[in-house]
């Protein structure tokens, strides 16, 4: 894999061992397996791979198997290299209280991005790692720290997979974590650490609370059925390195996409660029080049319609001097509040609302009109 070197020998005779329930570490996308199972083996933990895709569908089939892979407290890691990389950040935003750490190798989250479902409030307790492949990403990156995105950086050039391990087991996971927050726009994905959101309510505004939500860019994209490129691969133009079973455009397998309304295109980045400016659908023309031969090909520039534009977000944190849970919240009408026996009896105030006093620990329902805190059905 570029710019990460297994060096096996080395590190297997080096790892620690782990102490406790033994670590998961799950691998996503289509990076070979083989060398990150071997380095999990030699550490003591468990390792899983999933083709996960960064989409809705392919974070809750990882979800449903994390149920099974990881029913218990012990540390789960999330780990994508390349094509797998997005996943990672949409996984990070979209069940963040599933990872204990998690880090990206090269690849790019821009495919993320572009759902509009990543939220920076989401990953303020998921270390995030994402050793970057090289230049072109500095948009993105200023993208991603505008909304909060917790994240670190590094170079993946001379970066090493035990370096990459070591990361991520050098943090822990707290299960009821002193304070939470959280942004959605799905009645899928409504958990926060111990807060659940169980009724959405648009017209709960609450100013103090904006936004976290990553901006997307336009999203625009040519009309030409799906196909895919490698954004570090060189120049001349965009050159297509996939296409989907039973693809019926007028692209082929190594054409060079050099030209988009008249305006020529260099490399890759540069086409993510000039496409993330473009804002409104539009008919136009690319250049191709196949075989030497440079063909124009009518397509029309696509603007794709946001999702999940409306969103609800929870703040919730623990006084242990008060023995009070404050809760703060948008877009919010019914709450779900698992409270550790540590904590209890606490007091809930929910937007400047008392709603439960001397509540145990244990599941509470809860509601704003009419205040109340009860056992969970």
């Amino acid at each position: 894999m570029t710019g990460v070197r297994l060096t096996l020998l080395l590190l297997l005779s080096l790892a620690p061992r782990a102490s406790g329930p033994a670590p998961l570490l799950v691998l996503l996308g289509d990076a070979d397996p083989k060398p990150w199972a071997d380095l999990a083996a030699a550490r003591g933990w468990r390792f899983q791979t999933l083709s996960a895709t960064a989409d809705d569908a392919g974070i809750a089939a990882l979800e449903s198997r994390l149920r099974e892979w990881a029913p218990g407290a012990a540390p789960v890691y999330l780990l994508g290299a390349g094509s797998g990389a997005a996943g990672v950040f949409y996984a990070a935003s979209r069940i963040p209280d599933r990872w204990t750490a998690a880090a990206a190798i090269e690849g790019s989250p821009r495919t993320a991005a572009a759902s509009n479902r990543l939220f920076g409030a989401n990953t303020q307790l998921v270390p995030l790692l994402w050793l970057t492949g090289g230049e072109g990403q500095e948009v993105l990156l200023q993208r991603l720290k505008s909304a909060g995105f917790r994240l670190e950086t590094r170079p993946a050039a001379g970066a090493s997979a035990g370096t990459v391990l070591d990361w991520l087991a050098s943090h822990r996971r707290d299960e009821f974590p002193a304070s939470v927050d959280c942004e959605t726009g799905s009645t899928a994905f409504p958990r926060c650490y111990w807060l659940e959101i169980k009724a959405f309510d648009p017209a709960a505004r609450n100013d103090v609370l904006g936004s976290t939500r990553v901006d997307p860019g336009s999203g625009a994209f040519l009309d030409l059925g799906g196909f895919g490129f490698n954004l570090s691969a060189p120049g001349p133009g965009v050159e297509v390195s996939w296409l989907p079973p039973n693809y019926k455009g007028p692209l082929r397998l190594g054409d060079r996409i050099v030209s988009v309304l008249g305006k020529p295109v260099a490399s890759a980045r540069e086409y993510v660029a000039l496409m993330d400016r473009i804002v409104d659908e539009q008919p136009g023309a690319v250049m191709i080049v196949r075989d030497g031969r440079r063909q124009r090909v009518e397509t029309r520039i696509r603007v794709p319609k946001r999702q999940e534009t409306l969103t609800a977000r929870v703040q919730g944190s623990w006084s242990p001097d008060s023995r009070e849970i404050l809760i703060v919240s948008r877009g919010v009408r019914q709450l779900q509040v698992t409270v550790p026996a540590g904590w209890a009896p606490v007091t809930v105030n929910w937007n400047g609302v008392e709603v439960g006093k001397t509540a145990p620990a244990g599941c509470l329902a809860l509601t704003l009109e009419p205040p109340s805190a009860s056992p969970c059905p």
